[in-house]
């Protein structure tokens, strides 16, 4: 009973608190009026001065306040849209999304205390609702370039609180990898040709909606959509080589090239050629010299305009090109006679004359006469037998387009030498060297000297007669140097190789290194020693450590071109490098060779194997048992049975045996012959064999006892039944 009244009293607040609760309900932009009335008057007396006060939650001074008939003081927000109507209420025009809260009426009779007046306000709830209202918008029309990101912004107010949805072309967006979607705005990363589109971002609410549209336009160079293909065609035939590309900004021109040159720069080519709009081009009346590779570029006014490339072939008969009216061939050298072919289809063979007869003839009667299959003659030794007038035809599937213009071999000596170095020179650094190389030939020709390899960085000279002077001598002089010379049918040289003395070792080169486990073989070239005894400093240096010091350098020394270094851990990367010292100093380091030492062998324990083998022979086979070992590390993933016929070797009879089993048959041994098993296996098998013996002595044990007592039964009746007689 005592529960249910309190029940009923809590109900009874609530209804009260409940019914002392307004709740306004207006549009933004509209008016409200949230209602506050007087206390009822005694009877006979009259209306007393009272303050009217409308605070709102939140607020730290009233919104509205009045005394009597003296103007009200308003709050700054509400200034000029808050007013009293009948007496009391409040009424509120140009209604915000802000305005919406709890409102409370208070009258303040001043004819009463605090505590006389009570509390008589009332609170009301005022709910501004509003259809969705764009706050923040893209531009109506947003470009961006190619391959950059963008952003469209859509944010938008209302009450209730507005849901925003993007399409584009009246597809809805979803959130992909590059697509992004957040607090109403659109992101885009990378964007690509494909993502231009008129996007519309939607706002919408139980009042209404509201809809914005974007038009993203992605600008950029020209895409290539129909790029030029590998053509082959017939001469006199017209060519045409598509290229087609779209581009946005689309003011596009297409420029053609012909093995990195303009058509139109072309001499042979620009009367011939013409461009399209579309980005094909057109070549009329093919010639042979118009085969090649042709790349289309179209541009758009961008930075990084594509391209793309065919090749055109031109199939016609073999041309031979323009033959040189006179031709040079070294006397006593091997010569070539060039027949200048150009061929499409390939070559298939070259026919020569030589002073009217064909070049058979001569193939076979001079030694040392070849024809190529490219159509060159080649000739051994080049003599007065090589002098003459030749021409050539060449050939192809399609035929021939005639024969060369006559071209008239003739022979020229070669340059020779007149005094050559000799082969390697020696001298000590800072003085001078001077390397003879005279030629002698008509016309003079000119002497060249180089160093091989690597470039001489130090200075030298060479004097008119040929001869190379290095002055000073440097260490860098050091190597091979040749000496040339050519005219216009044979280039002779001749080499010779200069030591520095008195210098540091030179760098040691083609440095081996063999890893093993825990130690490296390591071996080098040496250079040279610059004219002193020279040794070798190994240099290691480990990378185990991520923390390079020079603590993490070892140096091995050596007086051999090979050094064993040891102590060395496993599976760790080292790098060495060599240099070399004598009593000048120290050479440069060698290149730096790295490896990784061997893995360290990995450490097998010794498997317990089974026990107790025991055995059982019928007269189909033999029955093996045994113990299984307990569980071990590494665990067994097999059993063998091995056995071997006595002083033979041991055999596998039986493999992959199930770890978890103990027992075989195995049938068709032999009982003639002897088996060893080994180890545990043999102890098995001789412990079966001896009971085996132990049973058949028993049983021959038996067996005499009972032959003997018969025997003796046999002659205890005997005697009896001589006895009766």
């Amino acid at each position: 009973t005592f529960l249910c009244s309190k029940m009923c009293f809590l109900c009874l607040l609530l209804v009260q608190f409940c019914a002392a609760e307004i709740h306004v309900r207006a549009k933004k932009g509209d008016t409200a009026v949230l209602t506050c009335s007087l206390p009822a008057l005694d009877e006979g007396s009259s209306a007393p001065q009272h303050v009217i006060e409308w605070v709102r939650q939140d607020y730290d001074i009233p919104i509205l306040i009045q005394f009597g008939v003296h103007n009200p003081r308003v709050h700054p927000n509400y200034d000029g849209r808050v007013s009293l109507v009948r007496g009391t209420s409040l009424q509120i025009r140009g209604l915000l999304l802000e305005d919406e809260g709890w409102y409370e009426c208070r009258i303040l009779p001043l004819d009463k205390t605090t505590d006389e007046a009570g509390s008589n306000g009332s609170w009301t709830l005022l709910s501004i609702t509003s259809p969705p209202v764009f706050t923040e918008t893209s531009r109506p029309r947003v470009e961006v370039f190619v391959g950059r990101s963008v952003t469209l912004k859509c944010a938008a107010q209302g009450n209730p609180r507005p849901t925003v949805t993007w399409s584009k072309d009246g597809r809805p967006i979803k959130p992909q990898n590059k697509v992004k979607i957040m607090n109403g705005s659109v992101s885009f990363h990378a964007v690509s040709r494909e993502t231009s589109g008129q996007y519309q971002c939607h706002a919408s609410n139980t009042e209404g909606n509201v809809t914005h549209v974007t038009m993203l336009k992605v600008i950029g160079p020209p895409v290539i959509v129909i790029p030029p293909m590998d053509t082959v065609l017939n001469m006199s035939q017209d060519a045409k080589l598509k290229c087609q590309a779209e581009a946005d900004p689309p003011n596009m021109t297409y420029v053609w090239q012909r093995q990195g040159e303009d058509i139109y720069h072309i001499e042979s080519l620009k009367s011939r050629v013409k461009v399209i709009v579309d980005g094909t081009l057109l070549i009329s009346r093919l010639i042979p010299e118009d085969s090649g590779n042709y790349t289309c570029m179209p541009t758009n006014g961008l930075p990084d305009s594509p391209s793309a490339s065919a090749t055109l072939t031109v199939q016609h008969p073999a041309q031979v090109m323009k033959m040189a009216s006179l031709t040079f061939l070294p006397t006593g050298m091997r010569g070539v006679i060039v027949c200048p072919v150009r061929a499409e289809p390939p070559l298939s063979h070259v026919d020569w004359i030589k002073d009217d007869k064909p070049l058979d003839f001569y193939l076979g009667i001079y030694p040392g006469w070849t024809l190529t299959s490219e159509g060159s003659i080649i000739i051994a030794t080049a003599n007065d037998d090589a002098e003459g007038v030749y021409t050539c035809t060449a050939y192809n599937s399609f035929g021939t387009m005639g024969q060369s213009e006559p071209t008239t071999v003739i022979l020229q000596d070669p340059p020779s030498f007149k005094v050559s170095p000799r082969k390697e020179y020696r001298q000590d650094i800072g003085r001078m060297l001077v390397i003879p190389c005279q030629m002698d030939g008509n016309p003079a020709p000119k002497v060249s000297w180089k160093k091989t390899g690597i470039a001489s960085r130090s200075l030298f000279t060479q004097a008119a007669n040929g001869s190379l002077i290095l002055h000073p001598l440097s260490k860098d002089h050091q190597g091979e140097w040749e000496c040339s010379s050519t005219n216009r049918v044979a280039t002779v040289s001749v080499r010779t190789t200069v030591f520095v003395l008195g210098t540091s070792p030179h760098a040691v080169s083609s440095v081996s290194v063999i890893p093993g486990i825990n130690q490296a073989s390591v071996s080098w070239v040496a250079g040279f020693d610059g004219g002193y005894a020279q040794k070798f400093t190994v240099w290691l240096v480990s990378f185990r450590s991520l923390n390079f010091s020079l603590d993490s350098l070892y140096k091995y020394l050596s007086t051999e071109n090979s050094l064993l270094v040891t102590n060395l851990l496993p599976a760790t990367e080292y790098q060495f490098s060599v240099v070399a010292q004598n009593k000048i100093g120290t050479g440069p380091f060698s290149e730096i060779t790295t490896i990784t030492t061997l893995d360290a062998l990995p450490v097998v324990a010794k498997l317990v194997p089974p026990s107790n083998l025991s055995i059982n022979k019928s007269s189909e086979g033999i029955l093996l048992w045994w113990s299984v070992p307990k569980a071990q590390s590494p665990p067994i993933d097999s059993f063998v049975v091995q056995s071997r016929l006595e002083g033979g070797e041991w055999i596998n009879l039986k493999e992959n045996i199930s770890p978890v089993e103990n027992q075989i048959f195995l049938p068709g041994l032999s009982s003639s012959r002897l088996l060893d098993f080994p180890d545990q296996l043999m102890a098995g098998v001789m412990a079966g064999v001896g009971l085996l013996c132990l049973a058949l002595i028993l049983t021959l044990a038996i067996v005499c006892f009972i032959f003997h007592k018969r025997n003796r039964r046999r002659r205890q009746n005997i005697k009896g039944k001589e006895t009766a007689l």
